[in-house]
């Protein structure tokens, strides 16, 4: 799957994108946050506050607690705000 970071998030892991294949048990996107945090510094940096984190799946904004296994595609980014 490719996962995508945006802003602070993109910064603090010095990645715009890259492309897993998570383990199965690996199956939401907290579950996925997770797993990265335990596979760098600069991961559990990057989510060390999942409050402050958003998520797509497919071009699609869920909860963190959606399901990610058929995903071809994960974002994470920070809130939105307009003006």
């Amino acid at each position: 799957m490719t996962v995508l970071y945006f802003a602070w998030l993109r910064e603090r892991i010095g990645l715009g994108r890259e492309e897993l294949d998570p383990p199965a048990h690996v199956a939401t996107a907290a579950d996925l946050a997770a797993w990265l945090s335990q596979k760098e510094p600069r991961y559990a940096a990057a989510f060390e506050d999942m409050a402050s984190i958003r998520v797509a799946v497919d071009q699609e904004q869920v909860e963190l607690d959606a399901p990610i296994t058929s995903a071809r595609e994960v974002a994470f980014f920070p809130p939105v705000t307009g003006g």
